[in-house]
């Protein structure tokens, strides 16, 4: 028998609470995936893909036809020119783009930061390259980021910094001024590098997204990564891509090959295709700001305390008023007795911070929505 490399990580809450509700047959709005079918051109496409036997092996880097589409829906949305030969790597979902991004830059010992809550999958990657992680609470009830506090921390060591922007569990977003701050970190501390997990930047819904891309001075150190998963609601097809400067993309492939050598190549062909006929992306906030309006009006009479969601499909519900019990517990109490799952946020903290919240997911049809808040009105 061999040590484990992740002794303290088992099945993720995701799994646990999703299948609790199979077992309870409960309205699911724990795991973060659309509740929508297919556009019909981007499934026609598919189909396509493999009429025209487009299965085989992709070029390592992506498809030129997709790294091509991308740049141009880079520069039509943001207008930037990114170069798709040498700045924009096709990955197997964002999951794996974060991976390689620590595969490819960490060296044991290096310190990376966190904003805890954190999604789940940074903390363990950066253990496995032999990296330590450094978590930081962002502020509660805002879910912003302390910059006096990062200050504290950052040292010769500090290799990276992550950010999630918009952010998942808490819906938070980032302003021009913590890009400010950014800069200021960058200039301060030559090795430092910044990740940005950008998958949700269709989905902020008060002000305009703030990208790493749009900020030349942190582009120049930056890995930014995308889903279309998220975008075109296809998350099982686990499609995104890594943008990053040409030397940080040259080390980025050096992993990137030998994990999946290239992500599917019937899928993006699909995607691809999809892309170059029609701009869908433009679709997302209307659609979400209308599932959010939906939802929360729905429950705007419930003893649930709704925490302001600016961004991503996830909002933050707070029990305090209905239950002492850890959020945890409440979030299975909920599955069992009343057949609702949900998410527990302290499971996002390494201190297990425990503010009793629970995350739910409004990305799914209105009768599921409706059904989802006609049980939480009657707790």
């Amino acid at each position: 028998m061999f040590e484990s490399k992740l002794p303290k990580v088992g099945n993720s809450i995701f799994s646990e609470m999703s299948a609790l509700a199979n077992k309870h047959e409960a309205v699911n709005l724990a795991q973060g995936f659309p509740e929508f079918i297919i556009h019909p051109e981007l499934k026609t496409a598919l189909i396509e893909g493999v009429d025209e036997n487009q299965v085989q092996y992709a070029p390592m880097p992506g498809r030129q036809d997709l790294r091509d589409a991308i740049a141009d829906k880079i520069l039509k949305q943001r207008n930037i020119r990114v170069d798709a030969n040498t700045e924009i790597t096709v990955t197997a979902g964002a999951t794996q783009a974060i991976y390689t991004v620590f595969a490819a830059t960490l060296n044991p010992g290096d310190e990376v930061v966190l904003f805890d809550p954190a999604y789940d999958c940074y903390d363990p990657s950066i253990r496995l390259n032999g990296g330590i992680p450094i978590h930081l609470n962002l502020t509660f009830p805002s879910f912003k980021i302390d910059w006096e506090e990062l200050n504290t921390v950052l040292n010769s060591k500090t290799k990276m910094i992550v950010i999630n922007n918009p952010h998942n569990p808490s819906g938070s977003v980032l302003t021009a001024e913590d890009l400010f701050e950014l800069e200021k970190l960058i200039d301060a501390y030559p090795q430092l590098m910044i990740l940005s997990d950008e998958v949700y930047e269709h989905i902020q819904y008060n002000t305009p997204h703030q990208s790493i891309l749009e900020n030349e001075k942190l582009r120049d150190r930056s890995f930014v990564v995308y889903s279309f998963g998220k975008s075109m609601h296809v998350t099982g097809w686990k499609l995104g891509y890594c943008v990053a400067p040409e030397n940080y993309t040259v080390e980025f492939r050096k992993v990137h090959q030998y994990l999946i050598f290239c992500a599917n190549n019937t899928i993006q062909f699909a995607v691809a295709k999809f892309l170059n006929q029609r701009e869908d992306w433009r679709n997302n906030l209307p659609l979400f700001q209308g599932k959010k309006e939906l939802f929360l009006s729905a429950i705007k009479n419930s003893r649930f305390k709704i925490i302001p969601c600016e961004g991503t499909y996830f909002c933050l519900l707070d029990y305090a008023d209905i239950s002492n019990k850890s959020d945890v517990d409440f979030a299975k109490e909920l599955t069992i007795k009343y057949g609702i799952a949900t998410i527990p946020i302290s499971v996002f903290y390494e201190d297990e911070t425990d503010n009793r919240l629970i995350r739910i997911c409004f990305a799914k049809k209105d009768e599921t929505l409706l059904n989802a808040a006609r049980i939480l009105c009657k707790i």
